[in-house]
């Protein structure tokens, strides 16, 4: 599974007791430097053309909201109810809900304390680039504007999205956790760079 640094940002509010709920977004047609260059190799970026994640959500794919990637430390998921999905022309929008259970384990709070200090600013995907079989066209490599520079963009089109993840360093300085704010309130029932691109 590929990762994606972040493009967005993170914003909690509170109000009380009850749930807490988050708002962020992962804009499309953003930039990251996956590598530098150097040593005689040209540098690579990445980005996400619009409606990138959509083959995934419209089959309504299980995808959870993480703290760091870690399946150890789940804030919300789509099929638990606590994690809505829009995707649209500029961007990927979440709305999660961390419910009153999920404010009684250590990594909730420690990702909320983490997030008003202003440490945990940004959200990055985990995905997989669809298969050729199911999207024969789901990524390219084109060239970069030379007067921009001479790295290689690989361009995703069409990617498999199994979670989105609260970090610390995001790649894509624009996809960011937006709102958060604290809450009594039920769910609400929503049904619809480890492994990175090699040289």
């Amino acid at each position: 599974m590929d990762t994606a640094s972040q493009i967005g940002s993170l914003e909690l509010r509170e109000a009380g007791g009850g749930a807490v709920r988050l708002a962020g977004s992962f804009p499309y047609n953003k930039r990251a430097t996956i590598f530098s260059g150097g040593n005689g190799r040209r540098p690579r970026k990445e980005q996400f053309a619009p409606k990138a994640f959509s083959f995934a959500l419209e089959e309504d794919r299980e995808v959870h909201m993480l703290v760091g990637h870690s399946f150890d430390r789940p804030l919300a998921s789509r099929k638990a109810g606590t994690l809505q999905l829009t995707d649209t022309d500029a961007a990927l929008e979440l709305k999660a809900e961390l419910t009153p259970e999920m404010l009684e384990t250590s990594w909730t709070r420690d990702f909320l304390a983490a997030l008003r200090a202003g440490l945990i600013v940004g959200l990055s995907p985990g995905f997989r680039v669809a298969p050729p079989e199911a999207v024969p066209d789901a990524e390219e490599t084109v060239e970069e504007n030379p007067s921009e520079g001479k790295a290689l963009i690989r361009i995703i089109k069409a990617a498999v999205l199994f979670e989105l993840s609260a970090v610390t360093r995001p790649a894509y300085d624009q996809a960011s956790l937006a709102e958060a704010r604290h809450w009594a309130s039920k769910p609400v029932l929503h049904r619809p760079a480890a492994l990175r691109w090699r040289a």
